[in-house]
């Protein structure tokens, strides 16, 4: 995948109704490296994946235009973006469509991921004890918060991350007795805002972040990706923003087990990047 592949490749996700701008895809591009399959020049599919350190890495952005299913071609795809990761964890996230495909090369189920959507209205301001407080990031805390990140989502992603810092609208963390225990990023993606990543140790301080955020994108358009076993959805309707779709996480190889009493990945950065 080149630069000059990026705009064929967005008006194949306009095909398939996906939000994505066009920055969206560069940013994308920024980060990894992609595979393009052509049909008399003209591009008919994609893929791409990220190289998180040396044992993980995620795939996403899957498109095979629908002209051309039923030809192998997504087959092809993943067997050219998967070489040279044998040795790696690799994660992805998949559509209804794309399991089979993905459970026939050896990934299997490890999650699900709800995406939920609509216009942000004033969430409930959430009731923190002594000593936690939410607080703007400072350039101080990027250490703390790239650790937090790494034993959540379980693999360093430092660039994805500094990516994030430069272009976010807010960044929020959440501060106990001056140490570090939670953070979410506000960004533009697609149609408005997405919220995420997300983490934090629990659920009181996700929702703290979480409700923050909803309230500054006031009347805007926000998406959220959030870990099913969050127990959040179902607080995400009444705040009115919808479930709009599932996907499942899935993994080739073993996920090393998280801290149970560590930081948590509540939300993701996004569905393609994790």
């Amino acid at each position: 995948m080149r630069a000059d592949d990026l705009d064929a490749a967005w008006n194949l996700s306009l095909d398939l109704h996906w939000p994505h701008r066009p920055r969206d895809w560069s940013t994308a591009l920024s980060l990894g490296e992609g595979i393009v399959a052509t049909v008399d020049g003209q591009l008919v599919g994609t893929t791409m994946r990220w190289l998180w350190g040396e044992t993980h890495a995620t795939i996403g952005l899957v498109i095979v235009s629908g002209l051309m299913r039923g030809r192998r071609i997504g087959s092809a795809l993943m067997n050219r973006i998967l070489e040279g990761l044998e040795d790696r964890i690799v994660s992805l996230h998949a559509t209804e469509e794309g399991r089979g495909l993905y459970e026939r090369m050896g990934f299997v189920r490890t999650g699900e991921i709800r995406q939920h959507q609509g216009v942000a209205s004033n969430a409930p301001l959430i009731a923190l004890d002594e000593g936690w407080r939410l607080r703007p990031l400072d350039n101080s805390d990027e250490p703390a918060l790239f650790e937090l990140d790494r034993q959540a989502r379980g693999w360093e992603r430092p660039q994805l991350l500094r990516t994030w810092l430069d272009t976010s609208e807010r960044v929020m963390v959440l501060d106990h007795d001056g140490t570090l225990d939670g953070f979410a990023f506000l960004r533009r993606f697609g149609r408005g805002v997405v919220v995420g990543p997300v983490v934090a140790s629990n659920d009181i301080g996700a929702r703290a972040l979480i409700g923050h955020l909803i309230g500054a994108a006031g009347g805007r358009f926000v998406r959220i990706d959030l870990d099913y076993d969050s127990g959040l959805t179902t607080w995400m309707e009444e705040l009115q923003l919808q479930r709009a779709g599932t996907v499942t996480a899935m993994t080739r190889a073993p996920l090393p087990p998280r801290d149970a009493g560590g930081a948590r990945l509540f939300a993701l950065a996004s569905q393609a990047l994790g």
